[in-house]
């Protein structure tokens, strides 16, 4: 048994021929929508992009082919076979944290023109460039906050004297948190091992700093956590020595003043305190002795834990901007403009075969 099937025919040469006699309409809508594109996307001001890669020192290495070869399929054997929480697949995560990005409000920026030279936090604060079509809201938005000012609640002060509390954020240092977040991406290719950091930003020379301060920053972080245990014990075993070297020459100045004293005496009970403080004076000696070696095992693992990263792209002032790529903008809109044309014209016929062919 045959199914019946309705097939729509498209005249594509009527079609054509429609279109091309409502060719007034269309230059119409396509004046009028090039227009309001470019009035758009022209006052929107334009940003730069600065990238730099890197390839991490990977803590669990140890997996060898396998981990390398498991990487290939989706397989992250690596994380299996270490003990490192903060590994490479991670590093986004870390990046876009508050505390990370709070952290950066500090760095010193300055633009290609010179003309402005101050931290992030008031670059971004008080220097970012709008499309004036902002403005007005922006002025509403001020005006309603003076007329009804919201209730700012106490902020805590941050800790160790930091001028920011990551803990608790006022709604400005909020929506600041939120916009470098937006102009930060990192990437991480599991094929290939590398992180690679992208900046965005209104001016070029900031990208390009702020891109390579980050990294640096990233960098140290990591260092930090892969060797905070082992820094804690170096500091230990310093504390230690230093206490032991004190005892040993506070020992060793004993026996030298009672030996100097009893110079010549051969008496019994000088030979047995003698030999009581040389004793005592060897003991501490190889107390003494054994935690200096344990220092310098501990300031080896120390280095030894110090993750190496190999820089693949270092960041450069970039030289075009990155967008908004307004040519493309305007003739997105032009061609949306024109397929919306089209349909407004054959939208009665197309609603009416859709009909039948339901009906039917």
């Amino acid at each position: 048994m045959e199914e019946k099937k309705d097939i729509i025919k498209i005249d594509f040469a009527e079609v054509a021929k429609t279109l091309w006699s409502k060719k007034k309409l269309f230059f119409k809508v396509w004046a009028v929508t090039f227009v309001l594109a470019c009035l758009w996307i022209f006052p929107q001001p334009r940003y730069y992009k600065s990238q730099i890669s890197i390839a991490p020192e990977n803590a669990t290495a140890s997996g060898g082919s396998l981990a390398s070869m498991a990487s290939n399929f989706g397989f992250d054997v690596g994380n299996m076979v270490g003990s490192d929480a903060i590994y490479p697949q991670l590093y986004p995560e870390v990046l876009g944290s508050t505390q990370f990005i709070v952290e950066l409000f500090d760095i010193k920026v300055k633009t290609l023109k010179g003309d402005i030279e101050t931290d992030y936090y008031t670059y971004l604060l008080k220097h970012q460039k709008e499309s004036f079509w902002n403005y007005p809201k922006n002025q509403f938005a001020q005006l309603m906050e003076k007329l009804f000012p919201p209730k700012q609640p106490k902020i805590a002060p941050a800790p160790g004297g930091k001028r920011f509390n990551p803990f608790q954020l006022s709604k400005k240092t909020h929506d600041i948190v939120a916009l470098v977040g937006d102009n930060i991406s990192t990437t991480y290719s599991k094929k290939t091992e590398v992180v690679t950091l992208t900046v965005k930003d209104q001016d070029p020379l900031v990208c390009a700093l702020l891109a390579d301060s980050i990294m640096n920053r990233l960098q140290q972080y990591i260092t930090d956590y892969r060797t905070k245990k082992a820094r804690i014990d170096y500091e230990h075993y310093k504390q230690l020595t230093a206490t032991a070297k004190h005892n040993y020459e506070m020992a060793r100045n004993r026996y030298g003043r009672f030996a100097d004293s009893n110079e010549g005496l051969v008496l019994e009970s000088v030979r047995g305190k003698l030999e009581d403080l040389e004793n005592d004076m060897q003991l501490k000696y190889n107390i003494y002795t054994a935690m200096n070696t344990r220092l310098e095992t501990a300031q080896a693992k120390v280095q030894e834990k110090t993750p190496a990263f190999t820089t693949l792209q270092n960041a450069t002032v970039p030289v075009k901007p990155a967008g908004p790529k307004r040519m493309l903008f305007v003739l997105a809109m032009l061609f949306l403009a024109t397929i919306g044309t089209a349909f407004f014209i054959y939208r009665k016929n197309i609603i009416s075969e859709l009909t039948e062919a339901k009906a039917s």
